[in-house]
């Protein structure tokens, strides 16, 4: 009996705002809440296997990509946004990510030093190429206190979804001290679709770097915060 209790209260909670199909049982009530109204909610989950999003048409590139990265940090970046008054997100989304050059600027917070910073500090596409309903875009992005990453991006989309992803191609090393990560190892995507009268943002954001015990938490915030600041930053722009 508690158990269907617990069950039919989610189901009444996601149904506020979105079909169950988008979710399932491990968003909490509480997070639930705050996605109906509107909010961006912010995930810290550690590995893959506790995301909160089904497996559909318009997650499974996003949920493959980010399985075959297999981060050991791994964040969920959500909101949900009603289709009405909202019927060009997608596209102003899409607009929003491929203009590279805008990502220099973007505001990120240090909670190390609890002062605002740029997440880059320039971002400059080196090289692009489209095919199709595909676009791949090579960039330098620099990124203090790591340099310049070598970001490879690729933009999808077709009818039912928006589908975006970054890594990067080069190691990341700290203050040029020592490398913090591998290339092809620090991974972000997102997708953008309609579920009903909704639109779904999700992205979801990770790295695959070693558990070093005296700089775990740095690297924890250093990487996953800069990723959750850049995504909460698209999605709240519009």
């Amino acid at each position: 009996m508690k158990r269907m209790f617990f069950i039919t209260a989610f189901m009444v909670a996601v149904s506020c705002f979105v079909s169950a199909e988008v979710f399932n049982s491990r968003l909490t009530a509480e997070e639930a809440e705050k996605l109906n109204k509107g909010e961006v909610l912010i995930r810290n989950i550690g590995k893959m296997k506790k995301i909160c999003v089904v497996e559909r048409e318009e997650t499974k590139k996003v949920i493959d990509t980010m399985k075959e990265l297999d981060p050991n940090y791994t964040a969920e970046i959500i909101q949900v946004r009603p289709y009405k008054g909202n019927e060009n997100l997608r596209e102003l989304i899409k607009s929003a990510l491929l203009n590279i050059s805008d990502y220099a600027g973007i505001p990120y917070f240090s909670e190390r030093k609890q002062k605002w910073y740029d997440l880059y500090d320039s971002a400059t596409i080196t090289e692009q190429f489209r095919s199709r309903n595909k676009l791949n875009i090579k960039a330098d992005l620099e990124m203090d206190p790591f340099g310049v990453i070598k970001a490879d991006i690729h933009v999808e989309e077709n009818e039912n979804y928006l589908y975006y992803d970054m890594v990067n191609l080069n190691t990341l090393r700290y203050h040029d001290r020592f490398n913090a990560v591998k290339a092809n190892k620090m991974q972000s995507a997102i997708t953008v679709f309609r579920d009903g009268d909704n639109w779904v943002l999700y992205a979801i954001g990770g790295v695959d770097t070693f558990k070093i015990f005296f700089l775990e938490e740095r690297v924890e915030v250093s990487f996953i915060n800069r990723i959750k600041s850049f995504c909460s930053y698209i999605f709240e722009k519009f």
